[in-house]
């Protein structure tokens, strides 16, 4: 098959031939359909996420058809459309496990970091941890929803019952998670870097009631603040930004240092948290969500054999809404 692998931090992905995967007992064989191109993945190829193997076939927004299954396999059939998120495995057995917090489970392994990822023709991913995903939605729709729509969802959850939603970093999570807030009624203040109309506007067209720079304040005091931007600089920003009690979620895998901030900015029961991960309870929920809620994901398509194209125009701002590879795309 061919892939884009990881070899080494800082270095272009490389077109390969690889060995075609074979489905162990509880695994999917999966012909990729659509692989979504995450913020983690240029944490990924630049040195970031310090348990990443190396080398590596990244993507873990998978959208894929089941070819073949290992004999345990329950629950899926031949010619199903599956997704495969990033979290890839658990022990199931620790106290984070027997908690429902299998997101923080220490021997937790994450699809396209410790194992081989969606940039590829083909996948191979443990059946327990893949998703059966709804009709009505193309391959590549759906893709960006298996992290950029779950660590949204995820991070709302965690913010609580906010009616006025700041969301900094308005990128792929971003633009899936606004319009989930749009639907249950609430008040959207979007927040882009400094000159970025275009992603302002953006922000406007889904529903967002103001849009402006991570420097301005907006029009009136948040409940609860996003952050999806990987600037640890938009932590005070955000905190001065959300009223006494409100929340500051912070949805990256990996942000920049966060500069020294006064004590007045957290005090009055701010809440500074971050999201890690994603548990498969997220997952289903998130899933009969958008089934019921006017979601659509907008999306740019690359042929896989330009990943990296695809990575340099997200790192530098030029993807609205979500990356996606498409192997079968020319």
């Amino acid at each position: 098959m061919k892939a884009m692998l990881f070899r080494r931090a800082g270095a272009a992905l490389e077109w390969v031939d690889r060995a075609n995967p074979q489905p162990g007992a509880q695994q999917l064989l999966l012909r990729v359909r659509a692989c979504g191109v995450c913020r983690t993945d240029l944490h990924l190829v630049d040195g970031e996420l310090a348990d990443a193997a190396s080398p590596v076939i990244p993507g873990h927004e998978i959208v894929g058809e089941v070819i073949a299954m290992g004999d345990a396999v329950r629950g899926f059939a031949l010619g199903q459309r599956v997704g495969v998120p990033w979290l890839g495995a658990t022990c199931g057995t620790c106290a984070y496990c027997a908690d429902g917090r299998e997101n923080l489970c220490d021997a937790a392994r994450f699809t396209g970091c410790q194992i081989d990822g969606g940039y590829a023709e083909l996948a191979a991913a443990d059946a327990r941890y893949c998703i059966a995903l709804p009709g009505g939605t193309s391959d590549v729709e759906l893709a960006p929803l298996l992290c950029a729509g779950l660590i949204g969802y995820r991070a709302l959850k965690l913010a609580g019952p906010a009616r006025r939603l700041g969301i900094y970093g308005f990128g792929a999570a971003a633009h899936i998670v606004a319009q989930v807030a749009v639907a249950q009624q609430r008040e959207v203040y979007a927040f882009t870097r400094a000159g970025d109309a275009e992603a302002q506007e953006f922000a406007r067209s889904l529903g967002a009631c103001w849009a402006g720079t991570s420097l301005e304040a907006p029009p009136a005091a948040l409940d609860a603040a996003l952050i999806f931007a990987p600037v640890g600089a938009l932590v005070p920003a955000a905190l001065r930004a959300v009223r006494k009690g409100g929340s500051v979620v912070c949805g990256g895998i990996h942000m920049s240092d966060v500069p020294a901030f006064p004590y007045a900015l957290l005090w009055g029961e701010r809440v500074l948290r971050s999201v890690a991960n994603l548990t498969r309870a997220d997952a289903a929920e998130f899933f009969d969500l958008v089934q019921r809620a006017p979601v659509r994901t907008h999306c740019v398509a690359y042929p896989l054999a330009q990943a990296n194209q695809a990575l340099a125009d997200l790192r530098a701002g030029h993807v609205r809404g979500a990356a996606v590879l498409v192997p079968q795309m020319a």
